[in-house]
């Protein structure tokens, strides 16, 4: 069955750095876009970032377009999500997803992983 697991969530500083990463199995990577969404206790899940099944298009959510830069290794199965000058409201649970159809930037996609929490404080 199709597996995508988060890994890298944790404590950091406000301004510090992140890199999470999710390893997908039982798909064909190559098939599916792939989003990182968040949710922060009381709100709704919400985009943060996507991109093409090649990679070669990239979407952000206005608050961390700049800061996060998304990724993904075809050869691998694994999409990455590198979050600089990280900031307290960045704080939620995120999520590594899939989806098979355009568009990206959307939250019904196909699979989901079980997230992982990043934490921002001082």
């Amino acid at each position: 069955q199709v597996q995508l697991v988060e890994s890298g969530g944790g404590l950091v500083q406000p301004g510090g750095s992140l890199r999470l990463s999710c390893a997908a199995s039982g798909l064909t990577f190559t098939d599916y876009i792939m989003g990182w969404f968040r949710q922060a206790p009381g709100n709704k899940r919400e985009f943060v970032a996507g991109l093409s099944w090649s990679g070669g298009d990239t979407y952000y959510e206005d608050s961390v377009n700049g800061r996060f830069t998304v990724s993904r290794d075809n050869t691998k199965n694994t999409v990455n999500l590198q979050m600089n000058s990280l900031k307290p409201e960045d704080t939620a649970v995120y999520y590594c997803a899939a989806r098979r159809a355009w568009p990206v930037v959307t939250t019904l996609y196909d699979y989901w992983g079980q997230g992982t929490q990043v934490t921002v404080s001082s």
